[in-house]
C-alpha cells in the first residue's frame, strides 16, 4: 500500500527545479498532495514518498527508527540532486524535521519549507498524557502503547475533519493514533536536530498554526532562533490547526511556498508574477 502512496509529478519538458516534500508523524503523502498539485502548477517537479513504517499495517510503524526516515529521506535527495539544478526540501510536522536535519549535512539544499515544524509535542490536546510520556516512552513499554488521535484531528476545518476520521479508520492514508514507539522516535531524532541547528545554512519559510494542537509555535520560534540560514522567515495562521496543508487557509500556504521558493529560484518562468529577487537577501522579522 505505501508504494500506491508516493505521488511524482513531473513537466513532460525537462524541469530545472525540483521539490522533495515530506509527510508528518503517522500520515503519508495524500495529506500533501494539494500542495504538490500547486507547486507542480507554479513549475516544479515534486516528489512525495511514504517514509518507513507509515502507509501499512499499524504494526510496522512500531518496527522503524528515527534513522530509517532520515536514510530513506536522504536517498531521495541525492537522486534528485543528480537530476535537478535546485532542489527544494519541505515538509510537514516530523516532515518538516526531516527537511532541516538533511539541510544540516547537506549545504547544497537551496531552500526549505517547514510547515507546523514538530520538536516538542506541546500542543493544546496534549498535556492528557504528558503524565505518562516520562514513564512509558523510555521503557519496554513503548512498544505496546499507543495513544488514539482524537478530535480535532489537526483541522480547524469541520468538513475536512470528519472526511480525515474516515481516513484514519482504514489506517493507510493515516493512522488513528500515535504509537509510543513513534513518539519516541520522533523526540528522539528531534533532541539531535535541535542541537545541530547552528548547521543549517539553506533559506528557510516557516509557518505555523497559533493553535496548532500537536505542537505550539515554540518549535518554529526555535528553529527561527537558531538555524544559521541567513534568509529566515516566519508567518503564524490564525484560522487553522496542525494539518495546514489542507486546513482553511491551506491556499495562503501554497502562495506563500511558492514565493518564497520563486524569490531563491534562478529559474523562474516568466508567466510566474509573484517574483522578487530583492527579497531573497532580506531575513524577514516575525517572531
Amino acid at each position: 500500500m505505501a508504494k500506491s502512496l508516493d505521488f511524482e509529478f513531473k513537466h513532460e519538458k525537462k524541469c530545472a527545479r525540483a521539490v522533495l516534500l515530506f509527510h508528518g508523524m503517522t500520515g503519508s503523502p495524500y495529506e500533501m498532495k494539494k500542495m504538490g498539485r500547486a507547486l507542480y502548477d507554479a513549475d516544479f517537479d515534486v516528489f512525495c514518498y511514504c517514509l518507513p513504517g507509515h502507509g501499512t499495517s499499524p504494526v510496522n510503524i512500531k518496527t522503524v527508527r528515527w534513522q530509517d526516515w532520515y536514510t530513506d529521506s536522504v536517498n531521495h535527495y541525492k537522486e534528485l540532486i543528480k537530476e535537478y539544478k535546485e532542489v527544494y526540501l519541505g515538509g510537514l510536522c516530523l516532515g518538516g524535521v526531516l527537511a532541516l536535519a538533511i539541510a544540516e549535512e547537506y549545504e547544497d539544499v537551496r531552500g526549505i519549507v517547514s510547515l507546523s515544524t514538530t520538536l516538542f509535542l506541546d500542543g493544546w490536546t496534549i498535556p492528557w498524557y504528558n503524565f505518562f510520556m516520562p514513564i512509558g516512552v523510555c521503557t519496554i513499554l513503548r512498544y505496546y502503547y499507543s495513544f488514539p488521535e482524537r478530535e480535532p484531528y489537526g483541522l480547524k476545518n469541520a468538513v475536512l475533519r470528519k472526511k480525515i476520521a474516515a481516513l484514519q479508520k482504514r489506517n493507510t492514508e493515516a493512522l488513528d493514533n500515535y504509537p509510543m514507539s513513534c513518539i519516541y522516535e520522533l523526540l528522539k531524532f528531534s533532541k539531535i536536530t535541535q542541537k545541530n541547528m547552528f548547521k543549517v545554512k539553506a533559506p528557510i519559510l516557516l509557518i505555523h498554526a497559533k493553535e496548532d494542537d500537536l505542537t505550539s509555535t515554540k518549535s518554529a520560534k526555535f528553529v527561527y532562533k537558531n538555524a544559521g540560514s541567513k534568509i529566515k522567515e516566519y508567518i503564524e495562521l490564525e484560522n487553522s490547526y496542525h494539518l495546514v496543508v489542507m486546513d482553511n487557509q491551506r491556499d495562503f500556504v501554497f502562495k506563500k511556498s511558492i514565493d518564497f521558493l520563486n524569490n531563491l529560484s534562478a529559474y523562474v518562468p516568466e508567466k510566474t508574477d509573484t517574483f522578487d529577487r530583492n527579497n531573497a537577501v532580506k531575513e524577514s522579522s516575525g517572531v
